[in-house]
């Protein structure tokens, strides 16, 4: 039952989950959410519009074009959303009115099905404002969020409380044996019962009206953070002399040159994300403007002024505290995580805390290497964050001879998008024609692309990659319709991915680094995910939050097979193929930066888990931070990836709150998976791509993930294999059985 379970969540997913940094890889830029994700995966059916509302509003119009219809980008008005809104939630009700008021016994057919179908009008809706929100944010968009957001959450509240459609959902699921339903009609009756329950259904009176008030509270909250923060990453730092650009590649140079232009001003402009601070801080020779940059960013959210977030931080923690009290669960954490493969948090506390310690001590010889190198230079310093990048690029060249610099002109984007085609290709017989111009797109940079696998035409893939302003920061996948084939139709996927790498300057080609292409093939590893599904229901077309970013993560390690980097590692200027002695400086330092890496993530994970795993709530998020981080060893040289008042992801929406342990769980699996195609002798190995294809990708929640993973291994995932994948000691194995044949970046 597609709305009564999750449609709620299903907006606030794309308004401010999708809006602000959902989803990462740990060392990557911030990347999807699958609360967006599983909700966008109920798609549009095509169903005609017919009111008059849709006749004279640009957004309610029906999707018309190839690929049984597609969104109209270039005819929507801003200004449409707010009628838009309130002509879906009375469509909607009165298609669930319909449904819910059939005077015959509820039974799976005439129910269940019924109810998997309503709301299409309001999924078309709600793809249109996800990309609004988060690639076309502005003034008018945000005001018209913060007014609609908390009515929005109020009206899927009242209708998932429905005593009505409860008691209809409760026949079914106690029918349910004696139904003849197949094992996925059975999981899909017994899902939609228990969600229902879990998210308050059978709450009566005064507790109801609470969790629908504290509701409200939370969306409201929400998208104050989510403006908050971006208007902080929205600031710039101003460059006027040249000898502030020391150390700083050409390419870089011009990028920031190019953003000053923008603007109408002289000199270089650095905004404040993450984009511009990783580069700078890594080659920078300006110590003290390194650490200016450091400090803008890692204090968005937490300067004490309009756009401080640790009170809204504090009454976010509030409401959901009060929240999993009243629907039984001992704290936030346990509530999020009913629906997990994890289940509960000290299950995810104790992956972590296996991985903890041996990234704190891989950290302190990665110090200790980078304060020899200051020392022998007399810098006279000794190791701030602010220098960690910097000095760890020198420790990278002295002991590999490797320089980023030298690796960067390699990885020219438009290669790396041919790669990661070529990719799917070779593994899953897909290609990706490109037919930019042919369907509207909401921003002139936005390429489309035909997909098919073999004959069979499956979809439409977009591709957003560059940063501007409006755009949320990070990288994130989503899907504007996806596949499902009940209703008669196996539909036509539309799936994007949204990056924000920075543009090249004038006449140049835009160059990314190792982790910005390890982004572009972990969002890739998002869509082709989606674009695989094979599957009947859309209420099984979601996944748990600590399998959703498995398939990315698999995705990522075919980035740097000596296949990808011979054929698509072109230099910018000569065109010749990358070196075989540089390709071998990579993979000889693969493990390098690992404690940084894991650290600066886990960390972020612990005092998510810590933050959420307690029945009395946090009420100073600063020193919350401070005292977790001292409790568990934090080392001072590095500061958490996300910090509370800048960490979107558990504070936009709650899609990734005591959750963000996914990304490790996830990874868990994917280097389980990676050493599955090493064992196969060839890492393209047909056979075992078609088994991760049909038993991973097709099925998405057809059947429980653990069993799933289990019929594709063999057996359940070993933690070993991520272990050796960082380069850390693995109990019971000597040094020399660390490390796999390939690179693989997370």
């Amino acid at each position: 039952m597609r709305f009564s379970v999750s449609s709620r969540k299903f907006f606030l997913g794309v308004s401010t989950a999708a809006l602000l940094g959902l989803g990462s890889s740990p060392a990557m830029a911030q990347q999807t959410t699958a609360e967006l994700n599983r909700m966008s995966a109920n798609g549009n059916s095509g169903t005609k519009k017919t009111s008059d509302d849709a006749a004279e509003n640009t957004i309610l119009q029906e999707w018309t074009g190839p690929y049984d219809g597609v969104p109209p980008w270039d005819e929507v008005k801003v200004s449409d959303f707010p009628a838009a809104f309130q002509a879906t939630m009375d469509k909607v009700k009165a298609e669930v009115d319909a449904v819910r008021d059939n005077s015959e016994p509820a039974t799976f057919e005439n129910f269940t099905v019924p109810m998997e179908l309503v709301g299409n009008d309001a999924n078309d809706l709600f793809s249109i404002w996800g990309v609004h929100s988060s690639n076309l944010s502005n003034e008018e968009v945000r005001k018209i969020q913060g007014e609609w957001l908390p009515k929005i959450s109020a009206f899927f509240d009242e209708l998932t409380l429905d005593p009505k459609l409860l008691e209809k959902t409760k026949r079914v699921y106690d029918m349910r044996e004696s139904a003849g339903l197949d094992a996925q009609q059975l999981r899909l009756v017994e899902r939609n019962y228990e969600q229902l329950v879990r998210n308050g259904a059978l709450l009566e009176g005064a507790d109801k009206e609470k969790l629908i008030a504290i509701n409200t509270e939370l969306s409201k909250a929400f998208n104050e953070f989510s403006n908050k923060v971006l208007a902080d990453e929205e600031t710039y730092i101003y460059l006027t002399d040249e000898a502030d650009l020391a150390g700083l590649p050409a390419s870089f140079i011009a990028s920031i040159k190019g953003a000053a232009e923008a603007q109408g001003k002289e000199g270089w402009a650095l905004k404040n994300t993450r984009s511009v601070m990783q580069p700078f801080l890594q080659n920078s020779t300006r110590r003290d403007l390194r650490e200016k940059v450091y400090n803008a960013y890692i204090n968005r959210g937490d300067n004490g002024d309009a756009n401080d977030t640790n009170m809204t931080i504090a009454k976010i923690v509030k409401l959901r505290a009060e929240r999993a009290t009243l629907l039984g669960f001992e704290t936030h954490a346990h509530y999020r995580m009913a629906d997990t493969m994890a289940k509960d948090p000290d299950t995810a506390m104790e992956l972590m805390m296996q991985v903890w310690p041996a990234a704190v001590a891989r950290v302190k010889e990665e110090v200790a290497d980078m304060q020899a190198v200051a020392d022998q230079e007399n810098a006279g310093l000794t190791i701030e964050p602010w220098d960690y990048r910097y000095y760890a690029e020198k420790v990278r060249k002295a002991k590999y001879d490797l320089d980023e610099a030298e690796i960067k002109p390699y990885f020219k984007l438009d290669n790396m998008v041919d790669a990661m085609f070529d990719a799917a290709g070779k593994l899953y017989g897909m290609t990706f024609t490109e037919n930019t111009g042919t369907v509207p797109v909401f921003d002139p940079e936005v390429r489309t692309f035909e997909v098919k696998r073999g004959d069979k035409l499956i979809g439409l893939f977009y591709l957003d990659n560059f940063a501007r302003e409006g755009k949320r920061s990070g990288a994130w996948m989503t899907t504007y319709r996806s596949q499902y084939e009940l209703g008669g139709k196996n539909r036509y996927v539309l799936a994007s991915n949204n990056n924000n790498f920075v543009k090249g300057g004038a006449g140049q080609p835009t160059l990314i680094s190792l982790d910005d292409a390890s982004t572009l093939f972990h969002e890739f590893g998002h869509a082709l995910h989606y674009l695989n599904y094979d599957i009947k229901y859309p209420g099984l077309g979601g996944t748990p939050r600590d399998f959703v970013e498995y398939p990315s993560q698999v995705n990522e390690n075919w980035l740097l097979t000596r296949y990808v980097l011979d054929n698509y590692a072109k230099h910018a200027e000569t065109g010749e193929p990358m070196p075989q002695a540089l390709v071998d400086k990579i993979n000889k330092s693969k493990t390098f930066n690992e404690g940084f890496s894991t650290v600066e993530y886990l960390s972020s994970a612990i005092v998510d888990m810590k933050m959420h795993n307690r029945t009395d709530p946090v009420t100073d998020p600063d020193a919350f931070e401070r005292e977790t981080l001292t409790e568990i060893g934090m080392p001072k040289e590095i500061v958490m990836r996300h910090r509370l008042p800048q960490f979107n992801h558990l504070f936009s929406s709650d899609a990734y709150s005591a959750g963000y342990y996914s990304y490790l769980w996830s990874e868990t699996m994917d280097a389980d998976t990676w050493a599955a195609f090493e064992e196969a002798g060839d890492v393209w190995d047909p056979e075992t791509a078609e088994r991760f294809r049909s038993t991973i990708l097709a099925t998405a929640n057809e059947t429980d993930r653990k069993e799933a993973y289990r019929q594709f291994r063999g057996r359940d995932p070993e933690v070993k294999y991520i272990l050796k994948k960082r380069g850390f000691p693995v109990p019971g194995e000597s040094a020399s059985a660390k490390g796999g044949e390939t690179v693989g970046n997370d």
